[in-house]
C-alpha cells in the first residue's frame, strides 16, 4: 500500500494505493473519521500518460513564450521632436541598440558608427519582423536572432537580401545624430 497526504488549503486528505490485481491500483480517500472507496480504477499506463502531457506541455508553454518575447534596450535621449544619439557614445562599427517606447509598442533599432558616419536601422527585416526578435552582435556582423542569418557589417549600407535590417535616416547636425520620432513611429508595424 502507498500513502499520499494531499493539503488543500485548510483541508487535509490521505490517499491510499492498494495493488490488488497487477497494473491496477485501487483508491481509498480516508476523511478525517471517515474511509470511502474511490470508483475509479487507476492503471499505470494512465498515469504515465498523464505525466507525459503535462510534461510536454509545460515545455511548449516555456519554449512558446521564451522564443516570442521581444527584447528591449536602453531608452534613446529624446529633445523635441527627434531621438539624439551623441556620436562620442558609439564605437566604431559596433551597433548600439536602443528601444523607444511608443504606447504599447516597443520599437527597437540600433545606429552604427562607420568612420564618422553613422547609419541607422530597424532591430527588425521585412521578412522576420512577425517573429519579434530583432538582430544580435557577434564578431563584426549582425545575426538574424529568428533564422541566423549573418550580414557582415561593411555590408549592411547596401542592404541586399531579405533579412537584411531596414534602414532609417537620421541626419547630422553639431556632433549628434537625429532620427526623427516620425520616422520611429511610422515603422511601429515592424513590432
Amino acid at each position: 500500500m502507498i500513502y499520499f497526504n494531499i493539503y488543500l488549503g485548510k483541508f487535509s486528505r490521505s490517499i491510499c494505493l492498494d495493488r490488488g490485481i497487477p497494473g491496477i491500483y485501487h483508491g481509498f480517500m480516508i476523511y478525517p473519521g471517515l474511509l470511502q472507496t474511490v470508483a475509479k480504477r487507476i492503471t499505470l499506463s494512465n498515469v504515465m500518460g498523464g505525466l507525459a502531457f503535462l510534461l510536454v506541455a509545460s515545455l511548449m508553454l516555456f519554449i512558446l513564450s521564451a522564443c516570442s518575447k521581444q527584447v528591449s534596450y536602453p531608452s534613446p535621449v529624446q529633445i523635441g521632436s527627434n531621438i539624439v544619439i551623441d556620436m562620442s557614445s558609439l564605437e566604431l562599427e559596433v551597433p548600439k541598440f536602443y528601444t523607444y517606447q511608443l504606447q504599447n509598442k516597443k520599437v527597437n533599432f540600433f545606429v552604427i558608427k562607420k568612420e564618422d558616419t553613422p547609419l541607422s536601422f530597424l532591430d527588425a527585416c521585412s521578412s522576420c519582423y512577425p517573429h519579434k526578435q530583432g538582430y544580435r552582435c557577434e564578431d563584426n556582423a549582425v545575426i538574424c536572432r529568428y533564422c541566423n542569418v549573418r550580414l557582415p557589417i561593411s555590408k549592411l549600407e547596401k542592404g541586399i537580401g531579405s533579412c537584411y535590417p531596414i534602414k532609417i535616416e537620421g541626419k547630422m547636425e553639431n556632433g549628434k545624430y537625429m532620427i526623427a520620432v516620425d520616422t520611429l513611429e511610422k515603422a511601429a508595424d515592424k513590432f
